[in-house]
């Protein structure tokens, strides 16, 4: 009986999306999605980081040095799972991290679709506008 009441209530939900925003709903919500090397000083050891997405799309590696991003574009569709992670290493520190997740970073992107990473000596550093920065977590 729950299933069924769960698929009537899916049912007229998706009836009420077509309706109320016809097309967007199974459209695709372009985001991009810049991770840029914020050190003050790595001359002699850049920033590696390599991306992958959980549909198993590799966007491969990059040594970033001091000012250098690494971008791509995250498409989120109708079941808005959508998520890239990007492991980073800096000298002997490593951490791994989820660069675009559509749940979290859906809102917080902003109007302009644009999530900004600012990866700093002490954590990683979220915008939306290249002016506000928020340090999500540390190394």
């Amino acid at each position: 009986m729950k299933i069924l009441i769960s698929l009537l209530i899916l049912s007229f939900y998706v009836i009420f999306m077509s309706i109320s925003q016809p097309m967007k709903l199974f459209q695709e919500t372009e985001y991009d999605v810049i991770v840029t090397n914020g050190f003050t000083s790595n001359a002699s050891a850049p920033l590696i980081i390599w991306c992958t997405s959980n549909d198993g799309t590799d966007l491969g590696g990059r040594a970033l040095q001091e000012g250098e991003a690494f971008s791509w574009v995250a498409k989120t569709g109708f079941w808005r799972s959508t998520l890239f992670f990007c492991t980073m290493k800096w000298d002997q520190t490593r951490r791994k991290f989820e660069a675009f997740e559509t749940v979290r970073d859906g809102r917080r992107c902003g109007n302009r679709r644009t999530c900004l990473w600012l990866v700093k000596e002490d954590g990683f550093y979220f915008s939306n506008d290249s002016t506000d920065w928020r340090k999500d977590f540390p190394w």
